[in-house]
């Protein structure tokens, strides 16, 4: 089994719990999203801090928690 079968599966963010925010990897966004939330040193999915450098999936997507914002790092494949 695959080292990204084995990422916690944190589901869909909720509105209503704390969330972190998420950006593409690529994004021009994640300059303006690194000023709202200046280096911070965990991520919340769905009121859960993860610490930084932890990698989730929200569905088949692989997220990855860098200073406070989750990054988009593409899919799990499934």
């Amino acid at each position: 089994m695959s080292e990204e079968h084995q990422l916690p599966q944190v589901g869909a963010p909720d509105p209503e719990l704390k969330n972190s925010p998420i950006a593409e990897e690529m994004d021009e966004e994640s300059g303006s999203l690194r000023l709202e939330v200046p280096g911070e040193p965990v991520c919340f999915f769905n009121g859960e801090a993860y610490d930084d450098g932890v990698f989730v999936r929200s569905g088949v997507a692989v997220l990855r928690c860098d200073k406070g914002i989750w990054v988009d790092v593409g899919t799990d494949g499934t």
